[in-house]
């Protein structure tokens, strides 16, 4: 119902017109990603890139393109192909379609397919194509080549609307970048920028098909070398082989989610009275003439949401927006969130500047996440309307499936904002921080896409990501720990990560033929680091920024890392063995297999002897046996390097300990997992401690690590969400491709949880409570051809499909 209301609440306009609530946007059946397949050469295609005849191709600069033409009747079918660089938002006859690319890499440069149908009528129609490169300003994670635009007609009926000369372009000036300092977000930033659009400038109704394009120059071709008149290349199409500019791939992912969002709470005030009227759209903010007014909105929880903004008269005004997660007091401290008494806001800014006109329709052309917007106005010898300030949401469409539920009430306030924070940091790669980064790396992503696999279902983005990080392989044989990224970077312990990241998708998924292409990529890292192992057995000095946690290892990295025979990285290397033995048993080489466990055995031998402190017994960071950690130790539990029976008494003292190295909130997620591995996961509740402190402080969304924090927004806090349905709950595949499923609930102090966890075959569901001191009853139902077992204190029963008691 919310997409109906939503198109007759947002008529396209102005400003605005790329921005609706809309559902369709993208709405052709998107192909299914061929990541990890081989690839199929296609041919060069008869479109060609086409660019602004005059504007250099590496600057900030917003363009329209135009094309207009003629149709006999209505089409039944009418399929394009679409790319841009850096980014493109696609109309016709006024109505949005089509948005993008999604993000990627040169050598694999997304294109959007979309049939075009139900949007073209009898006469004329007009496509129009805003396309923008943010230059030097752009985020991190926008990889570009130049500006350039490019549309290909599927068949012959469709290539009336080629991209070449016959389309017209504008290059709009009412644009300008608003910069982003460190300073203006108190920490590093890595984002878009700010906007300026000054309305008097606009090419108003440009998107219409009756607008006068006539004085607008044709586009100009462009050609990536000289002496080549090829079209746009799909990846491998060259008759040579040779691979510049974009190489074109289809767009793997589905569109993105657009929703409308109100914001609900005026919270302060100053300069002029008002109310809440125009938040709902039911009424007018007038600002009157001469006046400047601040206005601090609260949307109450951390979002990502293109502001759209709706305005009559105030000819000379000026409206500048404000987006920040939090209000800080004057030492920059955050607080509690939800209070902003002595507060004030800073971060990223859009500027609106008004021509006068009636219902003129504003919108940045990125999203922001804010959870408060402050709104500056000024006003000249008019006043201003505001008629209308709300937020489209937008993220990766993934559907609430899972959830969980138990006695203990505050668990689900912690599930709510898990998921809040898993959502807007997913959009067409997962996000460190939406605010901050809008960068993928492989140590978060790991993490959200657990999440993703257990809440959702949905391993598409899971998928992609795994594809971008064996794209960003360098020969030496580690993988970048972030793309896609204009600016490489390179934690090699991510590359491990991204090793697991195989294992988990091959245990959750049934799918072999996108996993075994990567074993090759795989075999590449961890060569990398079995070339490094030295005279002792352990990792020597490791180059690049080798990354694991805790505030109390400088930059993140462990003693030893730099130097040589650090105890958690030769730990890590040898937990990463174990899993890319089991991937190499059953899908690769046996005998590659057998080489990496017993390469994990050497390791495992060389830390119990180098860096095993008999006394604490516990392993050290380094063989100096100076420092102690939860990292060294988990990872020694995870990758077996002390016998079974050694492993519980290790991780009991481990925790108790309080003089050792504690892990941030990213690093809990392998303490857990080594507790859980010796039958220690009982204690998980406990230990979610930090998240009602979290709760405590006002958070919405998940922080990045106790305060104080850079950002309020990150995902690998957010991984309590997999945890309490995977520890807690107990449910985990019991083979390969989740073909079977394992039960073995960990409840701790709780009497009573329920949840649903998303099987590719459908939902899990789980109602367990507790009798007495030692029992349980429960209620358990499988999905159609889901088989497995439920054990309850080294008790086993066999679970069938369907719905079923459990009572032990």
């Amino acid at each position: 119902m919310l997409a109906i209301l939503a198109a007759a609440a947002f008529p396209l306009s102005a400003g605005a017109q790329e921005i609706s609530a809309t559902a369709p946007e993208n709405s052709a059946t998107v192909p299914e990603s061929s990541a990890g397949l081989p690839e199929t050469r296609q041919q060069p295609w008869d479109a060609i890139w086409i660019v602004h005849p005059e504007a250099p191709g590496d600057s900030f600069g917003v363009y329209h393109f135009r094309r207009t033409f003629d149709l006999a009747a209505p089409p039944e079918r009418f399929v394009v192909h679409i790319s841009a660089d850096n980014r493109y938002r696609l109309l016709v006859n006024g109505e949005p379609v089509s948005s993008g690319p999604a993000r990627g890499d040169l050598m694999h440069w997304n294109y959007e397919t979309v049939d075009l149908a139900a949007h073209l009528r009898s006469g004329r129609n007009t496509l129009a194509a805003v396309v923008w490169n943010y230059g030097p300003y752009a985020p991190v994670a926008q990889i570009s080549f130049r500006t350039a635009f490019l549309m290909r007609g599927e068949g012959e009926t469709e290539s009336v609307v080629n991209t070449g000369q016959e389309w017209k372009v504008f290059w709009n000036r009412a644009y300008a970048p608003v910069p982003v300092t460190s300073d203006d977000v108190r920490g590093y930033f890595a984002s878009t920028p700010g906007e300026a659009m000054d309305a008097r400038d606009y090419p108003w109704g440009w998107e219409q098909a009756d607008f006068d394009d006539e004085s607008w120059p044709n586009a100009k071709e462009f050609v990536f070398r000289a002496g080549t008149e090829q079209g746009a290349l799909p990846r491998g199409s060259h008759p040579y082989g040779e691979a510049g500019g974009w190489q074109l791939v289809p767009r793997g992912i589905p569109p993105m989610e657009k929703t409308l969002q109100r914001i609900p709470r005026l919270r302060r005030a100053d300069g002029l009275s008002a109310g809440e009227d125009f938040l709902k759209g039911t009424g007018d903010l007038v600002v009157p003439a001469n006046t400047r007014a601040v206005l601090l909105l609260d949307q109450t929880y951390v979002t990502n949401a293109y502001p759209v903004l709706e305005t009559s008269g105030g000819e000379g005004a000026d409206l500048t927006l404000t987006y920040a997660e939090a209000a800080v007091d004057s030492e920059g401290r955050k607080g509690n969130r939800d209070e902003i008494e002595g507060k004030t806001i800073h971060g990223i800014r859009d500027r609106f500047t008004f021509d006068g006109g009636t219902h003129r329709r504003f919108s940045p052309l990125s999203f922001r996440t804010f959870r408060y917007i402050q709104m500056e106005v000024r006003t000249a010898n008019e006043p201003l309307h505001v008629h209308d300030l709300h937020g489209i949401y937008t993220a990766y469409p993934f559907e609430e499936r899972g959830r969980f539920a138990s006695d203990l009430p505050w668990l689900e306030d912690m599930w709510e904002i898990n998921w809040r924070t898993a959502r807007i940091c997913a959009w067409e790669t997962y996000f460190d921080t939406p605010y901050y980064e809008q960068l993928q790396y492989v140590g978060d992503t790991r993490l959200q896409a657990l999440i993703s696999l257990y809440v959702a279902g949905d391993d598409r983005l899971m998928r992609n990501a795994i594809t971008q990080f064996a794209h960003s392989q360098i020969p030496e044989g580690i993988t970048a720990s972030r793309h896609p990224s204009e600016l490489a970077q390179f934690i090699p312990t991510y590359s491990l990560v991204w090793v697991t990241m195989l294992h988990d998708h091959w245990m959750h998924r049934d799918d072999p033929a996108f996993i075994r292409p990567h074993l090759p990529a795989a075999r590449a890292v961890l060569d990398w680091y079995e070339r490094r192992i030295d005279g002792t057995g352990l990792l020597g000095p490791m180059p690049w920024w080798n990354y694991v946690d805790s505030p109390a290892f400088p930059r993140g990295v462990p003693p030893g890392a730099e130097d040589g025979n650090s105890a958690v990285i030769t730990a890590q290397f040898a937990y990463t063995l174990r899993k890319a033995a089991e991937l190499e048993a059953a899908l690769g080489e046996p005998a590659l297999a057998a080489r990496f466990d017993s390469l994990a055995d050497s390791l495992g031998a060389a830390l119990r002897t180098d860096v095993w402190d008999a006394e604490r017994g516990l392993f050290a960071d380094a063989p100096d046996g100076m420092g102690f950690s939860q990292h060294a130790n988990a990872f020694a539990v995870l990758a077996d390097v002390l016998p079974p029976e050694e492993q519980r008494p290790l991780m009991e003292r481990l925790v108790a300990d309080s003089s050792v190295i504690q892990p941030n909130f990213y690093f809990r997620f392998y303490v857990d997992e080594a507790l859980r591995k010796v039958g220690l996961g009982e204690r998980y509740i406990e230990r979610l401690a930090p998240w009602q402190t979290i709760l405590s402080l006002g958070l919405t969304t998940t922080p990045e690590q106790p305060d104080p924090t850079r950002s309020d927004s990150h995902a690998w806090t957010a991984h309590p969400n997999y945890g309490v349905l995977a520890t807690v709950l107990g449910v985990r595949p019991a083979e390969p491709g989740f073909s079977s499923v394992h039960i073995a609930p960990a409840l701790g102090p709780l009497r009573r949880a329920e949840g649903r966890i998303a099987h590719p075959s459908g939902d899990i569901d789980v109602q367990l409570e507790r009798v007495g001191e030692d029992g349980l009853r429960g209620e358990v139902t499988l999905p159609p051809g889901l088989t497995g077992v439920f054990e309850w204190r080294e008790t086993q029963i066999p679970l069938r499909s369907g719905a079923q008691t459990v009572e032990l």
